[in-house]
């Protein structure tokens, strides 16, 4: 997700530096990202000209001292709540004061890191849906602490960034997920108890809602650890049954079939 962020900001004129904790990391997602302007110079969607001066934009580094003179940042790792406090509590102590620090967290309350700051006013949720670059909507999350300004001014980033932003307040899950989620276990309770095959409930759902992709194939570009995350969270404010995992979830992830990023999930990749 963060090179698809970096690309977004770096597309719209913006300056933005990638950040990650080694600069090998760093050097791949910088790759990425030009692979992905390649193919857009292929298809002639893009000047080489309009590639090199996206690549321009971008800076990489794997120190955070280098983001202090930052505006804004989003962080973008791994969704668990505890390092992403530990990385707000680094960013607050390295980022100059009247930046926004934002997370882009899918399902996790965005107040839990807004409390670990000596800024709580200037945190919110900025939350991008993958592929960052096709996907034109954010969800702007307001936490109980966060300003006026400060979600103003997000809406102005994301405004920037040619994405359509939707206000919600800090509750799991948000819209998207808390409605989506739900259906998504659901289709592999469905597979659990033999009402079909996963192909069949795929296909159902392309076919009869008009959805580009079935709940399997979705599931598994999200990732079954990123899914079994966030509907653990949603459980845990909730409480509602609909939100418990379903135990094929369950069995995957301690397989270590994750989807598409292992190459293995309900499908093989």
């Amino acid at each position: 997700m963060g090179a698809g962020l970096a690309e977004v900001v770096a597309r719209a004129g913006m300056d933005v530096v990638v950040r990650s904790r080694t600069l090998d990391g760093a050097k791949s997602m910088l790759s990425s990202i030009e692979k992905n302007l390649d193919k857009q110079v292929a298809k002639d969607k893009m000047t080489v000209d309009q590639r090199n001066e996206v690549l321009s934009h971008i800076r990489i580094t794997d120190s955070l001292n280098d983001l202090a003179s930052c505006d804004l940042v989003i962080e973008s790792i791994v969704e668990d709540l505890a390092p992403k406090q530990a990385l707000f509590k680094e960013l607050d102590a390295v980022v100059k004061p009247d930046a926004i620090l934002a997370t882009n967290t899918s399902t996790l309350a965005v107040v839990k890191m807004a409390e670990v700051t000596n800024r709580p006013d200037k945190v919110c949720g900025i939350h991008f849906f993958n592929p960052a670059v096709l996907m034109p909507l954010v969800e702007i999350i307001r936490p109980i602490t966060a300003s006026d300004e400060t979600i103003a001014r997000a809406n102005a980033f994301v405004a920037a960034c040619k994405k359509d932003p939707v206000q919600v307040l800090d509750r799991a899950g948000f819209i998207v997920n808390a409605l989506l989620f739900p259906y998504l276990n659901n289709a592999v309770k469905m597979l659990e108890a033999g009402t079909a095959n996963m192909e069949d409930i795929d296909t159902a759902m392309k076919g009869g809602c008009n959805f580009p992709m079935g709940p399997f194939a979705l599931l598994d570009l999200v990732g079954l650890d990123t899914s079994v995350s966030i509907l653990d969270a949603l459980y845990a404010e909730f409480k509602d049954e609909n939100f418990v995992p379903a135990k094929t979830l369950r069995t995957l992830l301690a397989e270590g079939k994750l989807g598409r990023k292992t190459k293995q999930g309900f499908f093989s990749y």
